[in-house]
């Protein structure tokens, strides 16, 4: 498996990952502005503040995940992550969420934020087991099952 950083090369991929990703949530993403982040997603995950990873097991696309800075100075939040089915539970989400820990703490980010499904329990355990912990709502969304999450980088501020 190799991860990769994502570059305008990969942009169909990246489209066809990022729509597999909204098929399996089943929600309806337009609050998020998710129809422009499909036609340019170097905007809002763009270096130098963001980055955009693929994993790839030769050169078939097996997952993707995302850092977008925040307003909040030091503040980032993690977007994206999705395994397809045949790569789940071999470990790359583990490999793609340290990716991106690594990334943001490079980039001296403090803290990184995410939010999620209530139904998403794998990636809720995922996010625990890294010291994502529970926090009070950073945005307002309007799913149903939210589950907002924050931890601290050690880096300092």
């Amino acid at each position: 498996m190799q991860i990769v950083v994502a570059g305008p090369e990969h942009l169909p991929i990246i489209q066809t990952l990022f729509r597999e990703y909204e098929q399996e949530l089943d929600a309806d993403l337009c609050f998020q502005s998710f129809e422009a982040e499909l036609a340019d997603p170097f905007k809002k995950y763009g270096e130098p503040k963001g980055a955009l990873f693929l994993a790839f097991d030769g050169t078939a696309a097996a997952g993707c995940i995302a850092l977008q800075p925040l307003t909040e100075a030091g503040v980032c939040e993690m977007k994206r992550l999705y395994v397809r089915p045949a790569y789940r539970k071999t470990g790359l989400g583990r490999l793609l969420v340290t990716q991106l820990l690594e990334t943001a703490r490079i980039k001296q980010y403090h803290t990184m934020r995410l939010d999620t499904l209530e139904k998403l329990q794998p990636a809720i355990k995922l996010y625990a087991s890294f010291g994502f912990r529970e926090v009070g709502a950073y945005y307002d969304n309007p799913l149903e099952g939210v589950v907002y999450m924050e931890k601290g980088l050690g880096v300092s501020r």
